[in-house]
């Protein structure tokens, strides 16, 4: 359908020392994870960004959450009784968080404390929270995927108003909604499917019946979409669960770009990063990896650098 796209490898940038390695016990979230896969010392997510270009990422299993500062080292910023996944910065420098087990978190990153910001949709439970993003406006988008697959597909996405009093439900029929970032005009969602091995594109502004939900790209083999990052020019980063790749789309769809992993497959999620934004880094959580690639297109602005 296209002609192939240019592949490039990535390169080791740093992994998580040894001496970060859990060696306690399994928590319930490590229990459940193939056997194949060994002894779970960690499964990393969610990275951003800071202004003072030191990078955040959470491991998931253990309630930590690290801070690698532009020397490559370590620091465990924080660890608390849950499951962060998602991870992303305000304009303020609070760290916001999307939790598997209590809902949407934050914490002040001199403070380190982690508290709940919002838990109870319509006075119910998330099913199990993955992914956020925020909107020029710092409206929060979340998706909720629970255990949702293509037999279940009932994961849904939710927009936070700034204070996290509102919180609305955009869509409820997912197959395990993932990354999702907001277009380059703002105005429509792109959300990684990841059961459903694509990533979907529907507005975000209109009533709920108003909200047509489309295709944007299907993909095939391994697992499906997980983390998504938009650059610049507004193509569009995909990260490929279990498939040791990482795409580039453009704006219409079209692979331009294929990135092979140089850890492991378990390729989780990106960040643009560096002091122009060009380079694009990505977490392996199998042997808690961050590579790195040079890009040509800078990564678009995040809320917390707007």
């Amino acid at each position: 359908m296209y002609a192939p796209p240019r592949e490039v490898r990535a390169e080791l940038y740093t992994a998580l020392p040894d001496a970060l390695h859990w060696k306690g016990p399994p928590s319930l979230w490590a229990r459940t994870r193939p056997a194949a896969m060994g002894p779970v010392h960690s499964f990393l997510e969610g990275p951003a960004f800071d202004r003072e270009g030191q990078l955040w990422c959470v491991d998931i299993p253990h309630g930590r959450i690290f801070r690698i500062d532009r020397d490559r080292c370590w620091t465990l910023a924080a660890q608390y009784d849950g499951e962060p996944n998602g991870l992303k910065i305000h304009r303020d420098g609070r760290i916001f968080l999307a939790d598997r087990e209590h809902g949407i978190m934050v914490m002040d990153p001199v403070e380190r404390v982690v508290r709940p910001f919002a838990t109870r949709p319509n006075f119910e439970r998330f099913r199990g929270l993955n992914d956020l993003f925020f909107g020029p406006d710092g409206s929060l988008y979340v998706t909720d995927p629970g255990r949702s697959h293509l037999g279940d597909p009932t994961g849904r996405v939710f927009r936070a108003s700034p204070d996290g009093a509102i919180l609305e439900l955009l869509v409820d029929n997912v197959p395990t909604p993932n990354g999702l970032v907001l277009d380059q005009a703002g105005t429509h969602l792109l959300l990684g499917v990841t059961r459903g091995n694509a990533v979907w594109r529907f507005p975000v502004a209109g009533g709920y019946t108003s909200r047509q939900i489309e295709l944007f790209i299907q993909l095939s083999g391994g697992l499906g979409p997980d983390g998504m990052a938009l650059d610049e020019a507004g193509n569009l980063i995909v990260v490929h669960a279990r498939n040791g790749i990482v795409w580039q789309f453009s704006p219409n769809g079209e692979p331009l770009l294929r990135i092979r992993s140089c850890t492991g497959m378990y390729v989780t999620n990106v960040a643009y990063g560096g002091p122009d934004r060009r380079t694009l880094f990505i977490l392996e959580a199998h042997t808690g990896s961050v590579m790195q690639v040079p890009m040509d297109v800078p990564g678009r602005a995040m809320y917390s650098h707007a």
